[in-house]
């Protein structure tokens, strides 16, 4: 063989065998393409699996219940160990096998109808409300921080307090100040939230809420507009009135469950006083009412102090006359009018709040009141 011979042959060796290295790579990357699909379409063809909730276990066999309310008895996968009631898990959609644990818990679920948070609004922020202010200090704040007082003097603090008044008063500013005040955690609930559709679910829930209080004392669970639940209740009624009767029974009974000089105070809130049921306002239940008022002159004028301390003001801008303007206006409605007020010297490119603007936010707020007034008056006659 010439020279010039083995060059070609080396030439054409050398391009066929990296030819073969190249098909070869793209072989690879071709199954483990194919292997990723095949994946792929197993994973889309596995049937789904079911969340269930542990209610007992008997060795390899537990009694599960399922979203719907419905509950079974079945086995367990020997890949699923060291179960316990409470714990959630898959199941088989066919024979309901428990298949294996996931890391779920019921304080989940609780946490997720509740705010649960460590306030900080203090008495300062608060203003216009001093007789409201001082039962509440008398029957939450004192009982937290000087229990020893109250067993000198051999009585017995209440378990509760409900406040109610016209909405926008500071119902909820008031709960929040104490918590803050006697360093407890503060769990808000809406009551309409407690109201479940499934029969005991409501009842439960309660009963886990009060749990969490519990393990989390000192705290206070500020029950917002507690007259969704705490109705007065009827003879006769739809399965939906039975399960909230169920779940306002099952509050009743957490009520009474613990000890007045416990770490856990309950703050009812509600604007309809006349339609709760006398059984929890009855004494030893929620039986401090206090009554938040609409503010008067001077109240509207610490109230209009408190919102409008970080806002610059004119030399124009009395805060006794606005307070005087202010009549029939609430807490709420009275930041409402500092915040207009504020949005009207924006628009005009000016960071100082002068009179006018203020007499702007006023009569805004008010026609909006009247407005809504107008509204209710067309909705309920």
């Amino acid at each position: 063989m010439t020279t010039k011979d083995k060059n070609v042959f080396d030439s054409v060796l050398y391009s066929y065998s990296t030819d073969t290295n190249q098909i070869n790579e793209e072989n690879i990357i071709l199954k483990e393409t194919i292997n990723k699909l095949n994946e792929e379409v197993n994973r889309l063809k596995t049937p789904p699996l079911m969340v269930a909730e542990v209610r007992n276990v008997f060795g390899k066999e537990a009694l599960i219940r399922l979203p719907n309310g419905n509950q079974f008895y079945v086995a367990i996968s020997t890949e699923c160990k060291k179960l316990k009631p409470g714990d959630v898990v898959l199941t088989d959609q066919k024979n309901l096998t428990i298949i294996k644990k996931i890391p779920i818990t019921r304080k989940f679920d609780i946490e997720s109808f509740v705010i649960v948070e460590k306030p900080n609004v203090s008495w300062e922020d608060i203003g216009g409300l001093d007789i409201p202010v001082r039962e509440i200090k008398e029957v939450v704040e004192l009982p937290l921080k000087k229990p020893e007082m109250f067993r000198k003097v051999g009585i017995t603090p209440p378990k509760g307090i409900l406040l109610y008044g016209t909405p926008g008063t500071g119902k909820t500013l008031l709960a929040k100040a104490v918590a803050s005040s006697t360093n407890s955690t503060f769990i808000q609930i809406v009551a309409s939230e407690l109201v479940q559709k499934f029969i005991g679910e409501g009842a439960k829930l309660v009963k886990e809420i009060f749990e969490l209080a519990r393990k989390k004392a000192p705290s206070i669970i500020f029950i917002d507009e507690i007259d969704a639940l705490a109705a007065k209740r009827i003879e006769m009624g739809t399965s939906g009135e039975r399960e909230v009767s169920r779940t306002f029974m099952q509050l009743l009974a957490e009520i009474d469950g613990f000890n007045p000089l416990d770490n856990v105070k309950i703050i009812g809130a509600t604007n309809r006083k006349d339609i709760l049921d006398p059984a929890v306002i009855r004494p030893g239940r929620l039986d401090r009412l206090i009554h938040i008022p609409l503010p008067k002159i001077e109240g509207r004028l610490d109230i209009l102090k408190i919102h409008s301390r970080n806002m610059g003001l004119s030399a124009d801008v009395d805060l006794n006359n606005m307070a005087f303007l202010m009549e029939d206006l609430c807490g709420a409605e009275i930041k409402a009018v500092c915040t207009e007020a504020g949005y009207f010297a924006i628009r005009e490119n000016r960071t100082k709040v002068i009179k006018k603007d203020f007499l702007k936010g006023i009569d805004k707020v008010k026609q909006e009141e009247q407005t809504e007034g107008q509204d209710y008056m067309k909705m309920f006659g």
